[in-house]
């Protein structure tokens, strides 16, 4: 597969005060960033500017990178100034990635979401992609089936407006249950396979079946207690192993201790976010909402985390080479031309200097590539080489559905 990175891994690898007077600069630096990294292919992050965002940068758990800076209009000149930079370090765009809430309950605040994901569309054509992955989210004040409605009526026009442009719309399977003080946790509707099947056959009502896919993230699975071959079987089981079209290779490791303390809905007392009987407004507090998901489990950057056989098993953590070998074994993939993009989250090693996060970031693409080549080769032996002379591959392995 295509291994890359997403370049929120460093959100400031080029100063901003340089970046804010120069934008494009900041793609330059991380497409020679990702040269020395060895990774073949960037997942380009855009993002509000700091300056419009809604949502303080001391309030998100993992800060995003407006590395694609769309304050001013992303033209011919920038887009080739950008594939030159592309050309001579032989790096490639695998997809633009804008991670936010498009079904925002504030009509104004929706609106200006919605205008700038057209126009990292627009800058996703200029760039000769054929895809952008982000959120759907969700209206904190209406109910899971309300938002279906919402997808309709808000989210399905970004659809036909990617189809326009000859787009795929990926969607990350996130739950994002930090993104409110409240006591939602399900905050991205498309969290989980039934959730897909059900926005996917609305997407089917309005001609745009095509444009919505999803860019699975095992870590999320995990977080819900889910594991990836019963993820993957189930859609196959369902009908729907072609919504799948990238990966996100990034883990999760449980916290047995906390998920003992809270079960899997994390903390939901005393967090830190409410003063009295209100939310804070202070961002600082608001940063105490992801203990819904931080008091229970930690972020894995891929082949940081210690070998753990039996928390794979628990669905603890994420067994990557049975990952690796469920792709290929259940979804309906063009494996040749699917993208792995190491997402770096991992608290701990979230370093904003260069040579220290740059050999981090070496070992976890060199490791994911390695993985996804040892999958290839069980895959081709088993299914291929032992098929061709009959004989059935050897053992029981990893079922899916089973506890």
């Amino acid at each position: 597969m295509k291994v890359g990175v997403l370049t929120a891994a460093l959100q400031e690898l080029t100063p901003r005060a340089v970046r804010d007077s120069d934008p494009d600069r900041a793609i330059e630096e991380w497409i020679e960033f990702a040269r020395e990294l060895n990774a073949g292919y960037i997942q380009l992050s855009a993002a509000l500017h700091p300056s419009e965002s809604d949502v303080p940068p001391e309030a998100m758990l993992d800060p995003v990178a407006n590395t694609l800076d769309l304050r001013k209009p992303f033209d011919k000149e920038r887009a080739r100034r950008v594939e030159g930079a592309l050309k001579g370090s032989g790096v490639v765009l695998s997809d633009v990635g804008y991670f936010d809430n498009m079904l925002h309950h504030d009509p104004a605040v929706r609106k200006k979401k919605h205008e700038f994901m057209l126009r990292v569309f627009d800058a996703a054509v200029l760039l000769g992609v054929d895809a952008v992955c982000g959120f759907v989210g969700r209206n904190q004040q209406r109910s899971m089936d309300q938002n279906l409605l919402d997808f309709e009526t808000q989210f399905v026009p970004l659809l036909e407006a990617a189809k326009a442009r000859g787009l795929t719309y990926r969607v990350e399977q996130c739950p994002m249950p930090g993104w409110t003080t409240g006591d939602n946790w399900h905050n991205n509707i498309a969290y989980t396979p039934g959730t897909w099947i059900a926005l996917h056959r609305i997407c089917e009502r309005h001609g745009v079946g095509d444009q919505f896919r999803i860019h699975y993230d095992p870590s999320h699975a995990i977080l819900m207690g889910q594991d990836t071959r019963s993820v993957f079987q189930y859609l196959k089981d369902s009908g729907y192993n072609f919504l799948i079209g990238g990966f996100h290779v990034k883990g999760q490791v449980i916290d047995a201790k906390g998920v003992a303390a809270w079960g899997y809905a994390g903390q939901t007392v005393e967090r830190g976010d409410w003063v009295g009987d209100r939310p804070s407004d202070k961002p600082a507090d608001q940063l105490n909402a992801w203990k819904k998901h931080t008091a229970i489990a930690e972020h894995e950057l891929p082949g940081t985390a210690r070998h753990d056989p039996l928390a794979y098993l628990q669905n603890r953590t994420v067994d990557w080479l049975d990952h690796q070998l469920a792709a290929r074994e259940l979804l309906q993939l063009d494996v040749a031309n699917t993208h792995l993009v190491v997402e770096h989250e991992y608290p701990k090693a979230r370093l904003q200097d260069r040579e220290r996060l740059k050999p981090i970031l070496q070992g976890s693409i060199a490791f994911v590539r390695r993985i996804d080549e040892a999958a290839a080769c069980m895959f081709a032996l088993q299914h291929e080489v032992l098929a061709a002379q009959g004989i059935p591959i050897q053992g029981v392995g990893r079922q899916a559905y089973r506890s």
